[in-house]
């Protein structure tokens, strides 16, 4: 998760919003906040229902963890799982050929080799993956040709699936340009061989699974010849191309016991920028959720599954209605979702200051934000916080959250990396700051409103909780390296 920059709208013009944009200058903002609260909307009760699907204190692991491992890989999602994170938090881009990615960066440069692999150049297997997949050679060379003329090098949507496997997404974490090599430097992040993960991978590492590999540790999956009849996937946004779909079968293994301790997390995908993506990238993830079992609208859960289950409050959220919950910065992607998912499945509209999703941040820009997001059918704020290392601009001040609070939708900020956040925005102290909008939760500690973390140390998230008296929480006992040494790195 990171701003996303957005063509910038006129909030208020949208139906439903303020009646006014005009600005009023006020000296006390208590008196604005005040004005603009009547002009709140509220989330209405079947929203409100969908809402609670949510595990309350929820602990979302960014990108698996961009501290202790190479972000969004396999080794990422596994460590998350045991540490005993709720959710596996990722951002979904597609390949050329249509696999659902798990992927942060448009450019692959930073996480990838992809330099050293293809360079700025198309790659020369092109013509042969088609002629492997089903094409002629007279249909491969034409579209090798329309290939070559939308190409644009380094982002992933310039990539057949098979092409970006060829990538190691794990060793530039072991030595990064601007800091060296890190003390979480771990050599077995290139020499077990880190992938860009799919969305399927994210899935089935949250159901106790990992990628089942050859024996020479290259992970093992079948592509289905292309079907010439369906429709190709349109990326009119991106590059103006078009392009077959093409069919992966990917191979899964379960853990073995002393790698699994039978967590099972849900997962918080974010939909990137619309050009980034296909036209229709929220129906293909509808559809991959439903395929793999994971749609709660094709297959509800048990009203009365629990969040946690057994001695250690093993995490059970996978297992919940709770399973999957959606966010995006993107308002374009907001509206789709809306129309796609009905509401249906929990969703976070990301607030970035002076972006489409939230302009200035005053009240009454603030208010337009949230209603926006209401009128959209979302049931989460995920605002930024300030602080190091990040040093995001806030958008979760008190009277911020105060107003997210009154609107019924939760509060998930992001990103969380140091106690000192934590204790800031979960109201443990407030550096003196006297303020009329904290409130009192159900076991009546008087607190800043939040109802999870984006963090990037679930490992001191989940201590951190527990040190609150969120002993519900998952009761783990290892640390951060110790999980990785159990798993294998």
């Amino acid at each position: 998760m990171k701003r996303i920059l957005i063509k910038t709208m006129a909030v208020c013009a949208v139906g439903g919003m303020l009646a006014s944009c005009e600005k009023q200058q006020f000296t006390d903002q208590r008196q604005e906040v005040t004005l603009v609260e009547a002009q709140l909307n509220e989330l209405p009760p079947d929203l409100q229902k969908v809402r609670d699907y949510v595990v309350p204190d929820a602990i979302m692991a960014h990108r698996g963890s961009t501290f202790w491992t190479p972000e969004e890989t396999e080794a990422a999602f596994r460590w998350a799982r045991e540490i005993g994170a709720d959710y596996l938090e990722l951002d979904l881009q597609c390949s050329k050929d249509g696999v659902i990615l798990a992927l942060h960066d448009d450019n692959l440069k930073r996480t990838t080799d992809i330099e050293n692999v293809y360079g700025e150049f198309i790659p020369t297997t092109r013509k042969q993956y088609y002629l492997d997949h089903g094409l002629t050679n007279v249909e491969a060379e034409t579209q090798l040709g329309k290939d070559k003329a939308t190409f644009i090098p380094y982002y992933a949507a310039s990539y057949m699936y098979e092409e970006l496997a060829k990538l190691d997404a794990g060793t530039w974490f072991n030595i990064k340009p601007e800091v060296g090599e890190p003390e979480q430097a771990r050599p077995a992040f290139g020499t077990i061989k880190q992938y860009i993960s799919t969305l399927e991978d994210v899935i089935r590492i949250a159901e106790g699974k990992k990628l089942k590999r050859d024996v020479n540790g290259n992970r093992e999956f079948t592509v289905k010849p292309i079907d010439k009849s369906k429709a190709q996937i349109d990326r009119a946004w991106f590059d103006g191309s078009v392009s077959y779909e093409v069919e992966y079968v990917f191979e899964y293994e379960d853990e073995i016991a002393a790698q699994w301790n039978g967590n099972r997390p849900g997962i918080y995908p974010e939909f990137k920028e619309s050009w980034l993506n296909p036209s229709d990238m929220e129906k293909r993830v509808y559809a991959e959720l439903a395929r793999l079992h994971w749609n709660i609208i094709t297959e509800p859960a048990s009203a009365n599954e629990p969040f946690y289950t057994g001695a250690n409050n093993t995490v059970n959220v996978g297992n919940t209605n709770g399973k999957v919950v959606l966010q995006t910065f993107a308002i374009s992607s907001l509206v789709r979702t809306a129309e796609v998912f009905g509401g249906k499945v929990p969703m976070n509209f990301l607030l970035w200051p002076n972006s489409g999703s939230l302009l200035e941040g005053t009240p009454s820009e603030y208010v337009s934000s949230i209603n926006l997001a209401i009128a959209n059918k979302a049931h989460i704020i995920g605002p930024s916080i300030a602080g190091a290392p990040n040093n995001y601009p806030e958008s979760n001040h008190d009277w911020q959250a105060y107003l997210i609070s009154k609107a019924k939708l939760f509060n998930h900020p992001y990103s969380f990396d140091t106690y000192e956040q934590m204790n800031k925005y979960y109201g443990v102290w407030d550096k003196g700051l006297k303020t009329d909008y904290n409130y009192k939760d159900a076991d009546g500690k008087v607190r800043r409103y939040i109802d999870g973390m984006f963090t990037n140390h679930a490992d001191a998230t989940l201590k951190f909780y527990h040190d609150q008296g969120k002993t519900g929480k998952f009761k783990g006992t290892e640390s951060a390296q110790d999980v990785l040494v159990r798993l294998g790195y």
